[in-house]
């Protein structure tokens, strides 16, 4: 019973975060509650990189509804160059299009890695002893 309740409760959203340093530059994070991380980036207490750059002021979020689609929208997001970046902060169906990008790329590995799997049993049943 008790892993059924586990089960039931509702997981944390995560949130992808492109935000603008004081300096301009960009950065891109995660978080689940994002005014808080942005409050401990501004009270130096947040990622190396932001510190002294602040204060910071959050240009597009993104909902994600598990942590590792997070962490793979953020690191498709830091792959980006500035403009693109800037392109994405202008334009919030922009970060859609690239989540929507990230989680087909996921669903294929995850296929990849399924049918993989099968063809290697196979081929260890049908080899000779």
């Amino acid at each position: 019973m008790r892993a059924s309740l586990v089960a039931a409760l509702p997981r944390p959203l995560w949130y992808v975060y492109l935000a603008r340093c004081a300096d301009d530059t960009l950065y891109c994070g995660i978080a689940r509650d994002v005014a808080a991380r942005i409050a401990a980036h501004d009270a130096g207490k947040g990622a190396r990189y932001t510190r002294g750059r602040g204060p910071l002021r959050v240009l597009a979020t993104r909902r994600c509804r598990a942590h590792g689609l997070a962490l793979r929208l953020e690191l498709a997001v830091k792959a980006l160059g500035r403009a693109e970046k800037l392109e994405l902060a202008l334009d919030p169906a922009g970060l859609a299009r690239l989540a929507r990008k990230v989680r087909r790329a996921q669903l294929r590995q995850a296929t990849l890695r399924k049918v993989g799997s099968s063809v290697d049993r196979r081929r260890a049943d049908s080899s000779p002893p």
